[in-house]
């Protein structure tokens, strides 16, 4: 899977704005725990939605004049003759007055009230973020502690992989269980493919040499423990990984070989 496609895709809006089947929404779940990147622009969606309804709302400011000709109208209404000219013109600026305090204080609670709100949408999104990353955490624990598991079990093949003439520097492992035909490659060794190229693994017989396709490791770049699974079902006396362009090749191309090992008791 390419993660840039995928986050470019408009999938994960459809995931926040909760249009997605049920089966679509886990999962999506599913690949934002696997990488966190995923993840992340998960979150920056829903607090970009955030943002964006807050800016929405409508403005809560009132002008001083506008509730001055409004108080100045409901008096005119009433016509009556006053006879303390002085005493009313006070009461009518102290009206004006309590008005303009009541709309402010008004005003300043709904922008607390609002603005609370916010804090406790953006507190709620960190909260599913830190869930999310425990959850990660402790999958990629129990991943770690199973890979340790079988890498370590005396029936594993592991048979080094040195690198070649393209790449004198690069090496690899690969721990083949026979058991279930599945190897587990260790590619810390290897250096990131270019763009549009990844990194692809051959299963090698020796008198004649024929190469199998293994598969292409197109995560290589996002997954940081570049560790890999694939599952062989051969005769294998040896292991190959060559650099191919996106999408791997038919056959290995020798000129791009960056590892190789035969098994040792050849």
């Amino acid at each position: 899977m390419n993660i840039n496609d995928y986050i470019n895709s408009g999938i994960l809006e459809l995931y926040v704005a909760g249009t997605l089947s049920e089966t679509e929404s886990k999962a999506v779940y599913d690949v934002m725990l696997k990488h966190p990147e995923v993840l992340q622009e998960v979150l920056e969606i829903e607090t970009a939605i955030v943002k964006l309804t807050a800016s929405l709302s409508p403005q809560k400011t009132i002008a001083f004049n506008t509730i001055k000709d409004q108080l100045n109208n409901a008096s005119d209404e009433g016509k009556v003759i006053n006879l303390n000219r002085s005493k009313s013109k006070w009461i009518s600026y102290s009206g004006w007055a309590a008005a303009l305090v009541l709309a402010g204080g008004l005003l300043w609670t709904i922008d607390q009230k609002s603005t609370l709100e916010d804090q406790i949408q953006t507190v709620n999104i960190e909260k599913d973020f830190i869930e999310i990353q425990m959850e990660t955490s402790k999958t990629d624990l129990a991943e770690t502690k199973n890979l340790l598991n079988i890498i370590r079990d005396q029936s594993i093949i592991n048979i080094p992989l040195k690198g070649q003439a393209v790449a004198p520097e690069a090496y690899a492992t690969v721990y083949w269980d026979k058991k279930d035909d599945t190897v587990y490659l260790d590619l810390q060794g290897l250096p990131e493919p270019p763009e549009g190229k990844v990194y692809q693994v051959w299963s090698l017989t020796l008198n004649p040499l024929t190469p199998t396709n293994l598969g292409t490791i197109d995560d290589f770049i996002q997954d940081d423990n570049k560790i890999f699974t694939l599952k062989n079902t051969n005769q294998s006396q040896a292991f190959g990984i060559t650099l191919e362009p996106a999408g791997g090749s038919q056959t290995p191309t020798l000129e791009q070989l960056y590892t190789l090992g035969a098994l040792a008791a050849l």
